[in-house]
């Protein structure tokens, strides 16, 4: 089991979403939840690394390397781990505060994995 204390790195939804979208963003959005839960919804935009992968070694896919990531989950305590998690490695990454759900309630857009309007699960 990991201990992690609260002290990384964290941004706002609203700071996440301008950062990692539009034509050039400057930072990536990993979303490290399961996959019933991305199934259902994800934030728009994000890139799948769900933590039991990021845990068992797994690094940000090839496309999302090259910019600092900021991890989302469901409420932001599994980001938070992922965070610490990619840090340790030398990664320059902040966690988002509130996850998915802050996200949708800042009516930032939530998708299913057809591309369709998803909800926060």
């Amino acid at each position: 089991m990991f201990l992690f204390r609260r002290s990384g790195p964290r941004v706002t939804v609203d700071e996440a979403r301008s950062r990692t979208s539009g034509d050039r963003p400057d930072a990536v959005l990993p979303g490290i939840r399961e996959e019933p839960e991305r199934t259902a919804g994800h934030a728009a935009g994000a890139v799948r690394l769900p933590l039991t992968e990021l845990v068992a070694g797994g690094t940000l896919p090839t496309g999302a390397r090259g910019r600092p990531p900021a991890v989302i989950c469901r409420s932001g305590h599994r980001s938070e781990q992922a965070a610490e998690l990619l840090s340790g490695r030398g990664v320059r990454a902040v966690d988002v505060e509130g996850g998915i759900h802050a996200w949708a309630a800042a009516g930032h857009p939530v998708v299913d994995e057809r591309g369709n309007s998803g909800r926060t699960a």
